[in-house]
């Protein structure tokens, strides 16, 4: 095997979804990780269209690793080498689908903005750290499940709507001053860990997906919510890219799926979970 495929950590084995599929799949998919609680209804609609599509394999990982893994040509999992190539590859980062094109891996001109999400604040019930504003978040005593940049690409949309809220002193004292302290605490798979911490009281905040405050809230989980404001929660910056890869083994297939994400159909199911379409009908 070679020495430079990314390595997918043990932690993300929910982001690998029917790996039984991989040696005879009808259609690979590489997702935005933030979609995982999108992603069974969205696959038992596109299937009702094509019945004939019966075995996908998908990942719900970060974009970037899956980005990662496109450009190397695979990604060891529990000791073992994934090598597909995706059909369709989705990303919350424009810049994914720029470095795609010039690595001639898709199409110029042919990926797609279909998406857009926005940033809240998960706490506490009855919010104990008292939590008004995002600039809070630079208090001394307030502890924080923060995305870990290396790994979620969330990390990026967060520091921005630090640097927003607090210029580049507020995103150094919460990202470097208070994680050195010990209360900025990184996460390997936040939209895990930030609820448990939440829930536990571990943490007195953690910044989310909107979309992911839903999906805890439909967990019967308990907590409270801080909005940054539409000036801060980043909702105009926040775009989702699709778009088919070549080389996939399905390009018929991939072709049908990114059609189904592009319709109404697709965009209600979506619209259900939070996120703010970025097409019309």
């Amino acid at each position: 095997m070679k020495n430079d495929y990314p390595m997918i950590p043990q932690e993300r084995s929910d982001d690998i979804h029917n790996i039984r599929f991989l040696e005879n799949s009808h259609l690979n998919l590489f997702m935005a990780g933030n979609q995982f609680m999108v992603m069974s209804e969205l696959i038992e609609s596109f299937q009702e269209e094509h019945p004939e599509i019966k075995k996908i394999f998908y990942e719900t990982l970060p974009p970037g690793l899956e980005f990662k893994q496109i450009m190397s040509g695979g990604a060891i999992f529990k000791g073992k080498l994934i090598n597909i190539v995706p059909d369709i590859y989705t990303s919350v980062n424009e810049k994914t689908m720029i470095r795609l094109e010039e690595a001639g891996k898709i199409e110029k001109g042919t990926y797609r903005l279909y998406l857009h999400n926005r940033l809240t604040l998960m706490v506490p019930k009855g919010n104990p750290g008292g939590i008004a504003k995002v600039a809070d978040l630079g208090r001394d005593d307030i502890r924080i499940s923060q995305p870990d940049p290396a790994n979620e690409d969330i990390a990026f949309h967060i520091m921005d709507m630090y640097k927003d809220a607090g210029g580049d002193e507020l995103v150094y004292k919460i990202m470097e001053r208070k994680r050195a302290l010990g209360t900025t605490v990184f996460t390997i798979v936040h939209h895990r860990e930030t609820p448990l911490r939440i829930e536990k009281r571990t943490v007195d905040v953690g910044p989310v997906w909107a979309t992911e405050v839903i999906c805890a809230k439909n967990n019967g989980m308990n907590f409270d919510v801080v909005e940054p404001g539409e000036d801060l929660d980043q909702r105009d910056k926040i775009n989702y890219y699709i778009c088919q890869v070549k080389k996939g083994q399905h390009p018929e297939n991939g072709k049908k799926f990114m059609d189904f994400i592009l319709s109404p159909k697709a965009r209600k199911i979506y619209e259900k979970y939070g996120f703010i379409s970025g097409f019309k009908a």
